[in-house]
């Protein structure tokens, strides 16, 4: 029986949660089951997704699976990012220092702000009439 190596990491940003494995394969990107392009119609989220290949040079050298959970398309896609780049560096870690310099290894830290009691929103207050 031949071992298959498989690594994990997890990736976060706003509300979404992305898990991902890479194993040594030909490229094959799939995200909860479907194929990248059907999960992530717009072509930007796609490039943010697979930049952390292609600055590694390992672009067509691994496939990356992805369980993605919670937040927009946006945000799932820069989970995804982190995952995929986090897996990478405990892959090989020799690029750590290629993905730390394109500042892909950490985790982006704004959130939503909470709406607050007495307001309308985060920072919005209700119109004040003074009589």
């Amino acid at each position: 029986m031949v071992e298959v190596v498989k690594y994990g990491a997890t990736g976060r940003r706003k509300c979404s949660v992305a898990r991902v494995n890479i194993t040594p394969g030909t490229g094959k990107v799939t995200v909860n089951k479907r194929p990248l392009e059907k999960y992530f119609p717009l072509e930007t989220d796609q490039i943010i997704i697979l930049e952390p290949l292609r600055i590694t040079n390992l672009f067509g050298k691994f496939d990356v699976t992805a369980t993605i959970t919670g937040g927009g398309t946006t945000g799932q896609a820069g989970a995804m990012r982190l995952g995929l780049s986090r897996a990478i560096a405990i892959c090989d870690p020799e690029n750590k220092s290629t993905l730390k310099k394109a500042d892909f290894l950490s985790r982006d830290p704004r959130m939503k702000e909470r709406q607050k009691p007495g307001q309308k929103g985060a920072r919005k207050k209700f119109q004040w009439v003074k009589r």
